[in-house]
């Protein structure tokens, strides 16, 4: 009988030791180990390593590894060590080796029921690799076994080069580049832009998001991109990909930092974080995120002022019940910068890249609230329901001097070359977006085949409030200058209030170009005005989804299916109430093959579709109503783990179709007017690569080929033509190396370069000749000085201060990039 026990004991302590593995050993005053992941032999980062029975504990660092300081404590009988880690099995384990010298071997596994569906708390990993996405497939999978590709930007690597918007990180990930100086990305030759519901996401769901103003990044945890349409998951989506910012979530351990840069262009940005547990069980958890910038700019006039608060409050009522509530205020202050223009025979170099078209008195200030409350209920192993909810607003207040997209009108019926016709706006919306997302995760096998079902339910809603109008002052002077003329003829000259010279005189006052007073505070009250009303309008789609991850051996099947309904009603509430309807099935296919524990294949097929919103489907003034947007994506590619796991690579080849894009038609009678091209087809190669080199060597490097192009033109002259800013090649380069030993110890540098090539501005500015930008590669460099609880870094943009333009819509909007800039940057950990 007592063998038996004794046998019964030593597999229970066995399983124990294979449940966790780390590497200790004790020295007469130090206890000293690492814990590592048992799956992948990764090191744990900020473990919680408590020596039970004492008040020592600690926490590991990036390599796993920790070390407590045993100097006069007293130890008795068999001292044991207590790890625990978000998102493993908690486990108690001897804490010195039977023999003296000689390592403990035990290893981390992960808990089934730590691992999120949604995330309620924050994410385990650090540096610049992340390993699952949870809005790739709405579960928590790793990315290696998603047959699409998804690239990503974590907090420390935006940290490391001191970037502040989404649009300064993005660049990171291949195939994705900026449009302007807005909201506004393009992702693989597919714009994305802020203000419509097809292409950002916050955790997921869908928010509202200024299209003139880049997003604050200073409560994110990092920023995916979802590249190709996301339909099968969300509905309509944006063919070329959707941007998705996952939020920081609370710890259960304690972390404080606060963050101050300062810089060229009186750049100055403070950022606090601070989380951890607010309860002794650690069942209640909290994360507060403040970010204040007062900044300026290389262009005239431009400064941001910008306030975001973010607090996240996450209940672990059990190990079935979690919770979390998710809150972000962001109030930016600032003026609306519609790039530069220059002289209109097209010389980019013609006018400094610093001059606006702003007046003085000019101004926009945007407030936004996305309110997410999330629930994971484990309704049985391997059953679980999930279920979101995003409450997000937005408030726009603008005042704004712009060009009327044309140089001003002589009297001989030509076009100055140096004055630009200009247009006011004041303007007033307000829009919420409610979104409520439901789903079940079910984990099952049925013989050898193991299955993850994913069945779910969401519900969208956008509605733009009562009073959205705006003032419009534009066009020219009537004969009696009581009333305006839109557009000047010269065969109407006896219509037109005429100067002294023969040309008529403007209602909005033309900019001069080589007037270097020319931003001076404007009377507004001189200007004539009509009364532009934005129709109350609300939009909805639902939809019902199913997917279902199959594996046989080697071999994921991604199979998924979504049926998407979806109606705008325009003058809603009104007499005048119109409804357009319209329904999708929406298809996933997808397949992963295992060749090697480092390496996976994987092919995908996806369709999606993107409704034309209100904005331009029932806008006379846009020339609609308009059809849909339909897109299916073909990409085929390879993931990699590299290195022991500490580098992720993955290579993709895809072809994307889309029918019914919008272009500007830039006639200057109907500023608004759009013209809607037959067909689109972008084909590209990709490649991304991202993690550590070594304990000290970081990477980040990325590069696209895009053959982005206008297949069937419509109306357009542009058949064969590389769409607006759809760079044929581009690439990123990003590489950190830190001195982790000897007397130099916590010295790094940082070298980062940028290339984009030649991109065209709008096709129909001029079918026969389009605006053209050049190619620009970037060198950036940083420093790093890294103690305990402190880290110096002085980074520098732009180092050789290259003259550049990161896109453009045509010569009187372009949008050049910034100058040299030098920042430096103090962040404290306490």
């Amino acid at each position: 009988m007592t063998n038996r026990y004794s046998r019964l004991a030593a597999a229970l302590l066995t399983i124990v030791i294979t449940a966790v593995t780390a590497a200790a050993q004790v020295t007469a005053d130090k206890l000293q180990g690492r814990i590592l992941q048992a799956d992948t032999e990764q090191p744990v980062e900020f473990a919680n390593v408590l020596l039970v029975g004492t008040a020592l504990g600690t926490t590991t660092d990036a390599d796993g590894a920790f070390a407590l300081d045993l100097a006069d404590q007293p130890l008795g009988g068999d001292p044991e060590l207590e790890v625990s880690a978000i998102g493993f099995t908690t486990v108690r384990v001897p804490a010195f080796a039977k023999t003296p010298g000689t390592a403990l071997a035990i290893r981390l596994r992960p808990s089934d029921t730590q691992l999120q569906t949604v995330e309620i708390t924050g994410r385990r990993e650090t540096g610049y690799r992340n390993t699952q996405s949870f809005s790739g497939t709405k579960t928590a999978t790793e990315l290696k076994d998603i047959p699409q590709s998804i690239g990503y930007v974590t907090k420390e690597l935006a940290l490391d080069q001191a970037a502040f918007r989404v649009n300064d990180v993005v660049r990171n990930v291949s195939g994705v580049n900026q449009f302007s100086f807005y909201n506004d990305i393009t992702i693989r030759g597919f714009r994305v832009a802020g203000g419509n519901t097809s292409g950002n996401l916050v955790n997921g769901l869908r928010a509202y998001t200024s299209f003139w103003r880049q997003q604050l990044i200073p409560n994110l945890e990092r920023v995916e991109i979802i590249k190709g349409p996301a339909s099968a998951l969300f509905g309509n989506a944006s063919p070329g990909g959707t941007i998705n910012r996952v939020t920081k979530k609370p710890l259960t351990e304690t972390r404080r930092s606060i963050t101050t840069t300062v810089g060229t262009f009186e750049t100055f940005r403070t950022l606090a974080d601070f989380t951890g547990p607010l309860s002794t069980d650690k069942r209640v958890l909290y994360r507060l995120n403040l970010g204040y910038e007062n900044s300026g700019s290389f262009r005239d006039l431009q400064f941001n002022k910008n306030l975001i608060v973010a607090p996240s409050i996450s209940y672990l009522a059990s190990e079935s019940t979690q919770f979390n509530v998710d809150l972000v205020y962001t109030d930016a202050k600032g003026r609306l910068d519609r790039g530069q223009a220059v002289f209109g025979n097209g010389d980019l170099s013609s006018v400094p890249i610093s001059k606006s078209l702003n007046a003085a008195n000019d101004y926009l200030d945007e407030q936004s609230i996305n309110a997410t409350l999330s629930l994971r209920q484990q309704l049985a192993p391997g059953l679980s329901f999930n279920s979101s909810f995003l409450y997000s607003s937005y408030d726009e207040d603008l005042q704004e001097h712009r060009t009327a997209n044309t140089y001003a009108a002589l009297g001989d019926g030509t076009r100055s070359e140096t004055k630009v016709e200009m247009r006011v706006f004041i303007r007033k919306r307000e829009f919420f977006n409610s979104n409520f997302n439901n789903y079940l995760n079910y984990d099952l096998k049925t013989g050898p085949l193991g299955h993850r079902l994913l069945l779910g339910y969401d519900y969208f809603e956008q509605q733009q409030l009562p009073g959205g109008s705006q003032l419009q002052a534009r066009g020219y002077l009537s004969a009696d200058r009581t009333s305006v003329i839109n557009s000047y003829r010269v065969a109407n000259r006896d219509r037109f209030a005429l100067d002294a010279a023969g040309n008529p005189i403007p209602n909005v006052p033309h900019f001069d170009l080589t007037d270097p007073t020319a931003n001076q505070i404007r009377d507004l009250t001189k200007y004539l005005y009509a009364t532009d009303v934005y129709p109350q309008y609300k939009l909805r789609s639902h939809g019902i989804y199913v997917q279902d991850q199959v594996k046989y051996g080697p071999v994921q099947l991604l199979l998924g299916l979504r049926r998407d309904y979806y109606a705008d009603l325009v003058n809603y509430e009104t007499a005048e109430e119109t409804s357009v309807q319209q329904e999708a099935w929406l298809p996933r296919i997808g397949a992963v093959l295992t060749v090697s524990p480092q390496v996976n294949l994987y092919g995908t097929y996806v369709e999606g579709y993107q409704p034309q919103e209100s904005a331009s489907l029932n806008d006379p003034n846009a020339g609609g109503p308009f059809r849909p947007l339909e897109s299916d994506l073909v990409e085929f590619g390879a993931k990699s783990s590299l290195l022991d796991g500490r580098l992720s690579v993955t290579a993709a080849v895809y072809q994307l179709r889309e029918t019914g894009t919008l272009y500007p038609a830039n006639d200057p009678e109907r500023p608004d007017l759009l013209l809607q091209t037959g067909a689109e087809r972008s084909r590209g190669v990709e490649f991304d690569a991202i993690g550590r080199l070594s304990s000290s060597w970081n990477l980040v490097a990325s590069y696209a080929y895009l053959e982005a192009e206008i297949t069937d033109g419509g109306a357009l002259e542009v058949v064969g033509r590389q769409k607006p800013n759809a760079p044929r090649h581009s690439a990123n380069l990003w590489t950190k190396y830190s001195l982790a030993a000897g007397r130099l110890k916590g010295l790094g540098a940082g070298v980062g370069v940028q290339y984009v090539d030649e991109r065209f501005g709008s096709l129909v500015a001029d079918e026969a000749n389009p605006p053209l930008f050049p190619s620009y590669t970037l060198l950036d460099g940083a420093l790093y000085y890294a103690a305990e609880r402190f880290q110096l870094q002085v980074n520098a943009s732009n180092l050789l201060n290259r003259t550049h333009w990161v896109g453009g819509y045509d010569y009187l909007r372009a949008f050049p990039g910034a100058p040299r800039m030098v920042t430096t940057t103090i962040s404290f950990l306490f």
